[in-house]
């Protein structure tokens, strides 16, 4: 079992962060500069230069780094191999999820899959499609799941779950609009977005550019980087028109909060899917996850 304090190192490198290495471990940023503290007196080297709020890695720490990898690589594998010899799924399984995904989507399964596989060491990073990709591109993670339209030829994908964008605002006595709304008149309203790099704007981009209309050219209210936000945002804004996943809605559609908008000339489908790097197999962990997620959503 490789050092705990080797993965607070690691988590610190990653992130050149104090504070979002205890978030992503969980411990108190005490803790992490503790362990920080005992790999330098243990080494006899400074592994981080500080200054003022910004961290940098030292000569030593980015030698540590390069062997704390490939120790950590190497546990993995050897745990693969240890269970593989029972035909079991084990060893640590790395899962990164855009926004919708986490919030909405893989939750649901979790649990099933620890119980049928309680020897996999589970942890799920939060982030937009782009920062996921980018995370398994650098090996942060194992297996991603995201959406959106544009994709990566260094990464291969495949569908996970058909999903649609709506447009949606707070409940108003009339209720929703009889007739679709005009695509022109609905992008007079003040809009609330997600952020650049979202896999749910690029949808709506790319939608939007088919009718000859830029992101530029709209009032946009808010962007912001979730989407229970962009909920919130719209319950106090009476005027405000929002676009999100239809599966984030069902709680608040049955509370009566908020209510979708047809709009003409705007269809928002779209396809949750998962990604790895290119030509490179997955783990036996990863493998077990994808099909098992396949599987709960009929795939």
């Amino acid at each position: 079992m490789p050092d705990f304090r080797l993965r607070v190192f690691q988590s610190v490198a990653r992130h050149l962060s104090f504070t979002k290495a205890a978030q992503e471990l969980y411990i108190s940023q005490p803790a992490i500069t503790k362990h920080i503290r005992e790999l330098e007196q243990s080494y006899g080297q400074r592994l981080f230069e500080r200054r003022g709020n910004r961290v940098s890695l030292t000569p030593a720490g980015t030698l540590l780094l390069a062997h704390a990898d490939a120790v950590a690589q190497l546990h993995q594998e050897l745990t693969e191999q240890l269970h593989n010899l029972h035909g079991e799924a084990a060893g640590r399984l790395r899962l990164g999820a855009s926004t919708t995904l986490t919030q909405y989507v893989l939750p649901g399964i979790l649990p099933g899959f620890q119980k049928r596989y309680p020897q996999v060491e589970l942890t799920l990073l939060n982030g937009n499609s782009e920062q996921i990709a980018e995370a398994i591109l650098s090996g942060q993670l194992d297996l991603g799941f995201v959406e959106g339209r544009a994709k990566n030829r260094d990464l291969h994908y495949e569908p996970l779950l058909a999903d649609e964008l709506v447009a949606v605002r707070r409940t108003t006595p009339a209720g929703p609009p009889p007739e679709p709304m005009p695509l022109l008149e609905a992008l007079t309203h003040p809009l609330v977005l997600r952020e650049r790099g979202s896999g749910t704007l690029e949808v709506l981009e790319f939608a939007l550019r088919e009718q000859k209309i830029k992101l530029t050219d709209l009032r946009v209210a808010f962007y912001f980087d979730n989407t229970e936000a962009i909920k919130s945002y719209l319950e106090a804004a009476p005027e405000a028109l929002g676009f999100v996943s239809r599966r984030a809605l069902t709680r608040e559609l049955a509370a009566g909060l908020l209510e979708i908008v047809p709009v003409q000339h705007l269809q928002l489908p779209r396809n949750f899917e998962a990604l790895w790097v290119q030509g490179q197999p997955l783990s036996r962990p990863a493998e077990r996850f994808l099909r098992y997620a396949q599987r709960q959503y009929n795939l």
